[in-house]
């Protein structure tokens, strides 16, 4: 046997146990079955070209049958096809040597939603979740040749309505099931009924299109003797040496002993003799990791990986599974204390402040979401400085290679499970069918380091008691209807989901709702997490950030406009107005665009046309939130506010909304901002009732000297006034370093005049501040008169940006779709700042420059 020198030490072991097989066709096999499919509606007669994984709504759109649901208000003109029932098929062929094998599989990753399975003409599985993993023996159904898999799609809105009409009371349900929208009968809202996204139904920032479709791939799986069905890495102990169990799960066909082969980055650690009994096999094999390497959140260390794979074999077959783990300790503490009891996350022995965002799907249409979009949103939550991600309960349990990338990029997953705002059935096929789609999940996700806590739900207990839907169903339905809607609650939140986590990953937190106090019936509570909603919702201002401060901060947010270049995207010239049709249609919350009109009038002059509206919405959005993120690191101290996840990185369909990335992938305003108030040295400023307090807030885990350098300085760059302060930055702490009496500053101008912070230590500026003293719209702004000059390097464009008067939220504008270095920033007068892209695929030079657009807050207000 020829061996090459680069072949892994696991491979050529690998391969010197088959070559003592005394079969030619040892290995399992694996096809999946993506050709080939067509598609039609049940009632049509005419297949078309279909593409799996997909949906109905794009494949539709690929056949020329419907136009692009997002552009203008197509939307509104599409709710037919939830109405449907719809088929796909497709025909593979098996040679006689491959029905020769024991056991022939077919397994479904995702089926949206209700579906009946034929395999030549014959129904092998019926289908209610999309969410789960199905997994049947079909050979008995199997023959030599051409093969028929046909799968029938029934409408969710006609299930949805007979499960509706076939419950005798109303289960409450959120506003987001935009049931009118769609035109469902009755204005039924059925989303509870059917284990599939939410968010299809509608969100107050997402589209309504309710999809049905093979989401995910389908698989034939073929072999003999016995097949690896699920590896779970366990860590048991993680000290000077890593303690692990390798669980296995083996379905094997008879009584039969193998050899099972633990490899850690291809070292075979151990290798041990097992006796498989026929059917279902659960096996625990301890092994050991020697001086382990830690894995570590995004800012505080490395993420070390260890591949981990487990081959089973015998002299006639063999199957191997491989598992990427890290190893760490994570804790959520629940402690005592002096307020109430703490809420945060410990990771390695570290209390550690969560910076980051709540996370949606990215397309109304998941099939349409690929490893570039998934790479582009978590690669600029760590670019950020960002170390959590929610994946929020109204989605999905994301791919693979999502939860792939936040291993790999220090991303923490806050993980939802699949219910949010609203009450759920509480039949016995229900809560069978969630169990099972819970089970499939965490076996799924567990060996992923980056999943830090399961929450049972988004906003359901909250709902219930703070939002008046007790007291409601109380009053309309009587005490013992509400009663067993609530029996529903607990049976899912409180029994199933935690039993599920707790049998198949115990070692993780379980969260029943967020917010939610603890197990209880406290939401909002200061003991718990919270979603603070009062600026947006209540209308309050953006300083009331400042004052309500909870343990851990899971929701809050601002919304803006998408940039113009990618407004540009679904509208016409004849669009260009917040209130216009086309541009109410893409806004979802029901108090809107009017709400970003009022809050801007607030702080801003009105914009000069709708481009500056456009931008100024995204100035508004940063400087909002960022009070908030800056109001909760601030607080960090002794753990009183531990988490700042803001509401939303990312958009499903171009939209009005809390991103700050929109659909397009442009990053607004508020991520930029954000960016700079989530780095791990932060100064600070905050107002309080005599003096300008500056706090600095470092997630070093050590200490560090610096220069604390603070100026007061007019709008012409003169110097005012200096502070000057020799400091001790205390690590993973927040403290305030200097209090400057508003009295020695009350003979300046506060319309013209502003505070310049910087912290510089080891010969670089960890941090640097700009502080206004007026509302924006208060300030006495000249003209900036900035000048620009633009280079090609390689692939970047880089431009040179200079000013003779002090300039606020320099934004570059291109239809180029990366994004620049640096936007939205400000620059005191006669600086120059170099700002770089890199170039798109179809954009030269002299186009770049023919469509770069500089915006400034001076010049995009009327005067």
């Amino acid at each position: 046997m020829k061996l090459l020198f680069n072949t892994p030490l696991r491979v050529i072991f690998f391969l010197f146990i088959l070559s003592f097989s005394s079969s030619t066709n040892a290995q399992a096999v694996t096809k999946t079955l993506n050709e080939n499919w067509q598609f039609k509606a049940t009632s049509d007669t005419i297949w078309q070209t279909a593409t799996v994984p997909g949906v109905v709504h794009t494949d539709l759109l690929n056949n020329g049958i419907i136009k692009d649901p997002f552009y203008r208000m197509n939307e509104l003109d599409l709710q037919w096809i939830d109405k449907k029932d719809w088929e796909y098929r497709t025909y593979f062929k098996l040679k006689s040597c491959e029905l020769t094998k024991q056991k022939i599989e077919l397994e479904f990753e995702g089926l949206d939603t209700y579906s009946e399975v034929y395999v030549n003409g014959q129904q092998v599985l019926e289908t209610d979740n999309m969410f789960r993993t199905f997994l049947i023996d079909v050979k008995q159904y199997l023959k030599k040749g051409k093969n028929e898999l046909l799968v029938v799609f029934d409408s969710p809105i006609k299930k949805g309505i007979e499960k509706f009409d076939e419950t005798k009371f109303t289960i409450p349900v959120s506003g987001n099931d935009m049931a009118e929208l769609g035109k469902v009968k009755g204005k039924k809202r059925v989303s509870v009924f059917t284990r599939k996204a939410g968010y299809h139904y509608g969100w107050d920032w997402g589209t309504r299109l309710v999809t049905s479709g093979i989401w995910k791939p389908i698989k034939l799986k073929l072999w003999n003797e016995f097949d690896l069905k699920d590896v779970f890495i366990e860590q048991k102990e993680l000290n000077q040496k890593a303690s692990l169990n390798a669980k296995l799960e083996i379905d094997a066909t008879e009584n039969k002993t193998v050899t099972i082969d633990i490899f850690v980055n291809d070292l075979n650690l151990r290798s041990t003799p097992i006796k498989l009994t026929k059917g279902f096999n659960a096996i625990v094999i301890p092994f050991t990791i020697e001086n382990p390497e830690l894995w570590w959140p995004n800012g505080l260390g490395n993420q070390v990986l260890y591949d981990v794979t487990i081959s089973v074999h015998s002299e006639n077959n063999s199957t191997e599974k491989t598992k990427r783990i890290g190893l760490r300790h994570i804790e959520v503490m629940r402690d005592k204390d002096a307020i109430g009891s703490s809420f945060y996350f410990k990771v390695n022995g570290v209390p550690v402040f969560m910076k980051g965002a709540n996370y949606i799907p990215q397309d109304a249409f998941l099939n349409r979401v690929t490893s570039t979009h998934y790479k582009h949103i978590l690669s600029s939550a760590k670019h950020a400085n960002m170390n959590m991600i929610r994946v929020w309960g109204g989605g999905i349990y994301e791919n693979d290679e999502f939860y792939d990338m936040c291993d790999e990029m220090g991303l923490l997953v806050w993980q939802d499970f699949m219910f949010a705002c609203a009450m759920f059935p509480g039949d016995d096929n229900f809560l069978e069918s969630v169990k099972q789609e819970a089970i499939s999940n965490v076996k799924r996700l567990r060996n992923h380091p980056s999943i830090a806590l399961w929450c049972g739900n988004n906003e359901v207990l909250i709902a219930w008691e703070n939002w008046g839907w007790k007291k409601r169903e109380i009053k309309t339905q009587g005490q013992e209807i509400t009663d067993k809607i609530y029996k529903a609650y607990t049976d899912v939140f409180h029994n199933i989901l935690p039993e599920v986590v707790n049998q198949l990953d115990s070692s993780r937190f379980y969260w029943a709702s967020s917010p939610s106090s603890a197990l209880s019936k406290k939401p909002n509570n200061e003991n718990g997490d919270m979603h603070y909603w009062m600026v947006w919702w209540g209308k309050e201002p953006f300083n009331n950030y400042n004052k309500e401060i909870p343990r851990f901060m899971s929701e809050y947010g601002f919304q803006s406009f998408p940039t113009f270049s990618s407004v540009k995207r679904f509208t016409t010239p004849d669009d260009y107005d917040i209130y216009s049709d086309v541009m109410k249609s893409h806004q979802r919350s029901s108090i809107g665009n009017e709400t970003v009109d009022e809050y801007m009038k607030r702080h801003y002059n009105k914009p000069k046309d709708f481009q500056n509206t456009l931008y100024i919405s995204q100035l508004l959005q940063a400087y909002g939130v960022n009070i908030g993120a800056e109001a909760h690191r601030r607080n960090m101290h002794n753990q009183k506010c531990m988490g700042s996840l803001y509401w939303q990185i990312n958009d499903c369909w171009p939209v009005a909304s809390w991103s700050s990335i929109d659909y397009y992938g442009k990053w607004k305003a508020l991520h930029y901002k954000l960016r700079e108030s989530f780095k791990t040295t932060l100064i600070s400023f905050e107002d309080s009732t005599e003096t300008i307090d500056i706090h600095i807030i470092s997630d070093s885990l050590n200490d560090f000297n610096g220069s604390l350098n603070v100026q007061l300085i007019n709008f012409e760059d003169k110097v005012l006034k200096n502070w000057n302060k020799r400091v001790t930055i205390k690590g993973n702490d927040a403290l305030v370093y200097l209090q400057i009496p508003k009295k020695s500053i009350n003979q300046f101008s506060s319309k013209h005049t502003l505070l310049k912070a910087e912290l510089i230590g080891n010969e670089k500026t960890y941090s640097e501040k700009i502080h206004y003293l007026e509302k924006f719209k208060n300030l006495e702004l000249t003209n900036p008169t900035l000048t620009y000059s633009v280079i090609q390097k390689k692939d970047v464009f880089e431009v040179t940006i200079s000013n003779s008067n002090h300039a606020i939220g320099v934004y570059l504008e291109s239809d180029n779709p990366n994004n620049f270095s640096t936007n939205f920033f400000d620059m005191i007068p006669n600086s120059k700042k170099t700002v770089s892209i890199k170039k798109g695929s179809k954009m030269n030079l002299k186009k770049f420059k023919k469509n770069l657009k500089i915006y400034n807050l001076y010049s995009s207000i009327s005067i």
